[in-house]
């Protein structure tokens, strides 16, 4: 049977920032000034305190790594979801450091490094890798990986400092499930809603509030897919040494531009007006 792993264009935004962060609820359709939001109940209360310490604690943290690994749900043409997986491996330094190592399910292996300088974006299986210029701290760069290039990276949104920010702005509905230890440890199960996504996520309960899974469900989406991480070993204090940041390019790999640059050099290209008149 021919699966078709790219069918499903939001399994590659889902790893993005614009994806994972979660918009406003729709609401019924009413005056604005009849409406008024029903107080949250103390569940609710609790969960967006254990959601928000979370993300002040991921978005303050000096450096951590972790492993993750990664299943999302390919729609085919004829309604069946096939799901597909990834393991990660991340290593971030504030703040402008970040090595993200993966590993799809084909085997194939990539490389995206943030030094404060360059993003180096590196596929082993074909063997060619891109360089470009990105000055600027993760958040930064992070953005201009995921919107300005088109690249896909797990969970961006997670790896940046205005996490806070973020969650505070987008998570409209969330709700407090259960309290379990299923993933090893004492965990909060977390579900919030928002327009057209739905996400749970499992923090760690006491004084170190990670993430241990996450579920995302694109309700707009075809077939409704799903985009599921669970983490493991968690490090907030790292080794890192001087190849941590280093992309360690192989001998006779093929230098290419990002696409979304051959995109606009394309553009730019047509756009140029024609010179009369001009010598041969």
């Amino acid at each position: 049977m021919r699966t078709e792993r790219n069918r499903w264009s939001l399994a590659a935004r889902a790893l993005s920032l614009a994806a994972f962060a979660l918009a406003t609820a729709a609401q019924a359709q009413q005056p604005a000034q009849a409406r008024k939001a029903p107080e949250p109940t103390p569940a609710q209360v609790q969960a967006r305190e254990i959601l928000m310490r979370m993300a002040a604690y991921l978005g303050g943290a000096e450096k951590f790594s972790v492993n993750l690994r990664a299943g999302y749900d390919a729609v085919q043409k004829n309604g069946q979801k096939i799901e597909f997986n990834e393991a990660r491996s991340i290593t971030l330094a504030r703040p402008d450091k970040l090595r993200v190592e993966g590993e799809r399910s084909d085997g194939a292996k990539t490389l995206v490094v943030f030094d404060g300088k360059e993003i180096t974006l590196l596929d082993a299986a074909q063997n060619v890798y891109a360089v470009g210029a990105q000055p600027g701290s993760i958040d930064d760069s992070v953005v201009h990986f995921v919107r300005d290039l088109g690249m896909r990276l797990p969970l961006a949104v997670m790896l940046m400092s205005r996490l806070p920010a973020e969650l505070e702005a987008r998570v409209k509905s969330i709700d407090y499930v259960e309290k379990t230890a299923i993933f090893g440890a004492p965990a909060h199960h977390l579900a919030a809603r928002g327009d057209g996504v739905d996400m749970q996520v499992w923090v760690a309960d006491g004084d170190k509030p990670v993430p241990l899974r996450v579920v995302i469900t694109y309700l707009k989406s075809p077939g409704q897919p799903q985009f599921r991480a669970q983490f493991a070993d968690w490090n907030l204090a790292p080794a890192i040494g001087d190849a941590t940041f280093n992309a360690q390019v192989p001998a006779g790999a093929q230098k290419l531009p990002f696409a979304a640059e051959l995109s606009r050099a394309a553009r730019t290209v047509r756009k140029a007006p024609a010179t009369k008149g001009a010598k041969k």
